[in-house]
């Protein structure tokens, strides 16, 4: 098993970095295979998608007590990885309780920190009304809620996240590929309180939109990409780290040197080549690499 702990941001041996993989990296793996799979190629945690992100799309039954979970529970306490984050929760305007307590308590049972949602209810002050009680419910379960900005959702852009999150008392989930497509800026990044942003997600890409990217006939657990290219991009063909355009290093030095970091590079024509350790190494090492150039630049 390849050793952990071993990344390094800013002044030499002053920051240790955790580097974990998003489900949506690998959302073919069930929970148990992507721990195990992350636990040998080095990653130190994973997040993992317990409620399902798009309309018609399964889940894995990871209720507490589940067979499912009971296993998952297992390869963590044999690896020593963690559940950083749970995933999915669209908040829209009909959102309620019955919508995230499955999901909180599915992440309480794994121990995890962070509950990913979206905000697609166009009414900003209902959205910080359903903000506030989804946290409330959270906090009960040690959860904070991310509200992460995506392009193409009504809350796109990082300092309209921000403001959201502040009100509500939650947090912000930052996406190299939504901070770049969203049309926010490095300053608006760097303006955030460190203590709102408990992780970053990576991956790359070109600098514009690209005009098409081929759908596959099918996405896993049934998912849905079909509606603008954004969406494409975004659930099926981003880039690895180092492969595109984007100001990663800038990035990463607009947030605290020790902020976690999760590969999220959900890539058909690469994942349909390589086995899902190789895929999930590649990201590993690319990842890496950054950060190494980064602090060669420092």
């Amino acid at each position: 098993m390849t050793p952990r702990h071993t990344t390094l941001r800013g002044a030499p041996g002053t920051e240790v970095v955790e580097i974990g993989i998003a489900h949506l990296t690998l959302l073919a793996l069930p929970p148990p295979e992507l721990v195990t799979t992350a636990a040998q190629v080095g990653y130190d945690f994973v997040g993992l998608r317990v409620k399902a992100a798009t309309p018609g799309e399964r889940e894995y039954p990871m209720e507490p007590g589940s067979p499912m979970s009971r296993e998952t529970l297992r390869r963590l306490d044999d690896t020593g990885l963690t559940v950083r984050d749970v995933e999915f929760l669209p908040v829209g305007p009909d959102t309620g309780p019955d919508d995230w307590r499955p999901a909180l308590a599915a992440g309480a049972a794994l121990g995890a920190r962070t509950f990913s949602v979206v905000g697609v209810d166009p009414d900003r002050g209902r959205l910080t009304d359903t903000l506030s009680r989804l946290t409330a419910d959270a906090a009960g379960h040690g959860i904070v809620p991310t509200l992460e900005p995506i392009s193409y959702q009504p809350v796109s852009q990082v300092a309209e996240a921000a403001a959201i999150a502040r009100a509500a008392g939650c947090a912000v989930l930052l996406d190299a590929l939504h901070v770049h497509r969203g049309g926010s800026s490095l300053d608006d990044v760097r303006a955030l309180d460190p203590d709102l942003v408990p992780c970053v997600q990576l991956c790359d890409g070109p600098l514009a939109v690209p005009a098409s990217l081929p759908l596959p006939a099918a996405l896993p657990l049934g998912m849905r990409a079909d509606g603008s290219v954004l969406q494409v991009e975004a659930r099926v063909q981003r880039e690895v780290v180092g492969e595109g355009e984007f100001r990663l290093a800038e990035l990463l030095a607009a947030v605290p040197p020790a902020t976690p970091l999760s590969v999220e590079v959900p890539h058909a024509a690469l994942q349909a080549r390589l086995s899902s350790a190789e895929f999930a190494a590649l990201n590993l090492s690319a990842v890496r690499a950054l950060l190494g150039k980064e602090d060669g630049d420092a």
